[in-house]
């Protein structure tokens, strides 16, 4: 018999984490190999972890809710086997360093006060990732209960875990609350997110970045935020203090493109066994935008433009629960229609099933986004960092329009569709911006009626 690990696999480049959702198996059940021993999640989708031999769970390393980095052992299993079973798993990369402690910023404590005690006044300063002040900013923890929280990371930082299980306890009544108010607000290094000087126990006057309080009156409701609703939150808010956002209109005539897809619809789901919806067909316009604004296919790394050569198009996809996820049409340059059909289908059936895998919604370098679907007729849609542009296209409706034919204006009933494309104004300007939104209504509008399936 062998003791090997179930180890935290590699979710994505910029995944350095997940938390733990839930047991499928408890300590002393048999497993069989690819069986789902638990689920995790991360900020960007939820998954399985299946076991990589068949056993039986002999140890669990985490609990519910708790943080895990990727690399670290998140289970032992007892297999029947050779110690090269054993091998293998010591073969496993070595865990990969947790994001906050690589980007952990300074964090220069307040000027000592007569109420702080002695020996925080003179003790070393103390680091603190953005993340955790973050958190704490959020949670109400006073930079006094911050110098208290014992931290695990390197060097006795603070990490995730420790300042959220902080919280934790604290609301449980296990941590007495403290009760000393420091009088004078702390002075902080500019690059560390401000934290409110007084503990829980005084009140924080409120100000323009810090409003005061929701006074509840009358009949009211009150519900907590899923995970995800707070990750979209946290993700939307950035995004708007990161990117000055503009957005241009422009509307397109998809007569012609209606009604190819009405004639063809059926014989195309018949043949490839899937339907033929407006998304691939406006994604294949999209692309063909792009490759003549190649600014809109990019990013910004400092004052470095990272003009993206993959077209990798995310589509926003709303989830039964109301959230919202962004799969990712991985190479869609190089998809023909029934390609891109299948792409689309597959991530929005894995979408809506919860069976989407991490690398699902990696590397996304432009995002689409269907508010028709939902009766609007157009949107401001809010950029999906780190990206620099995404498009909205509205409700497709009958209107009277002009036609202009050489013989003469005329009026008709025209199947007409609005778009708007909110992009990063630090390096898309109007005229950019302007011009590529005609040049995807002008692709729509020259759809070939004729074109066979």
């Amino acid at each position: 018999m062998a003791i090997v690990d179930l180890v935290m696999p590699k979710l994505g480049e910029s995944i350095m984490e997940a938390t733990i959702l839930k047991w499928n198996k408890q300590i002393g059940d048999n497993i069989a190999v690819d069986e789902t021993v638990l689920e995790i999640a991360t900020d960007k989708v939820d998954t399985e972890v299946p076991a990589p031999f068949a056993g039986k769970l002999v140890e669990i390393c985490f609990q519910v809710n708790d943080v895990a980095p990727i690399g670290s052992v998140l289970a032992k299993i007892e297999v029947a086997g050779e110690n090269n079973v054993a091998e293998t798993i010591v073969e496993t990369p070595a865990p990969t360093p947790i994001q906050e402690e690589i980007e952990s910023i300074p964090y220069v404590p307040a000027a000592p006060v007569n109420t702080a005690p002695q020996e925080i006044a003179n003790s070393e300063p103390r680091f603190y990732s953005p993340l955790v002040l973050n958190i704490a900013q959020s949670e109400g923890v006073s930079l006094s209960d911050l110098e208290k929280i014992p931290g695990t990371g390197s060097g006795g930082r603070v990490s995730k875990k420790d300042i959220l299980n902080w919280v934790a306890a604290k609301k449980s009544g296990t941590i007495a609350a403290v009760t000393t108010t420091v009088a004078t607000a702390p002075t902080q290094a500019p690059s560390a997110p401000s934290i409110s000087a007084q503990t829980q126990s005084a009140p924080i006057a409120p100000t323009a970045s810090s409003p005061a309080g929701v006074v509840l009156s009358g009949a009211s409701e009150i519900i907590e935020m899923d995970r995800m609703r707070k990750l979209i939150a946290k993700h939307m808010v950035d995004s708007v203090q990161t990117s000055p956002h503009v957005t241009s209109f422009s509307e397109a005539d998809v007569t012609n493109l209606v009604q190819w897809r009405n004639n063809n619809k059926a014989a195309f789901e018949k043949r490839e066994g899937t339907k033929l919806t407006f998304t691939p067909l406006i994604v294949e316009c999209l692309v063909a935008a792009m490759k003549k604004f190649p600014l809109i296919n990019s990013s910004l790394d400092g004052d470095k433009i990272i003009i993206k050569k993959d077209f990798n198009i995310g589509m926003a996809t709303a989830l039964p629960n109301g959230n919202l996820i962004v799969p990712v049409i991985k190479g869609a340059d190089q998809l023909n229609l029934v390609g891109l059909s299948k792409s689309i289908n597959n991530l929005a059936d894995a979408a809506r099933n919860n069976k989407l895998k991490p690398d699902d919604t990696q590397n996304g370098t432009f995002t689409f986004t269907n508010v028709g679907t939902f009766g609007s007729l157009m949107g401001t849609p809010i950029i999906n960092q780190p990206q620099v542009a995404i498009i909205a296209v509205g409700a497709i409706k009958k209107r009277v329009a002009v036609i202009e034919t050489p013989s003469g204006d005329s009026m008709a009933i025209r199947h007409m569709m609005y778009l708007s494309l909110s992009y990063d104004h630090r390096i898309i300007d109007g005229s950019v911006g302007a011009s590529f939104l005609t040049e995807v209504a002008n692709q729509l509008e020259a759809w070939d009626s004729n074109r066979p399936v």
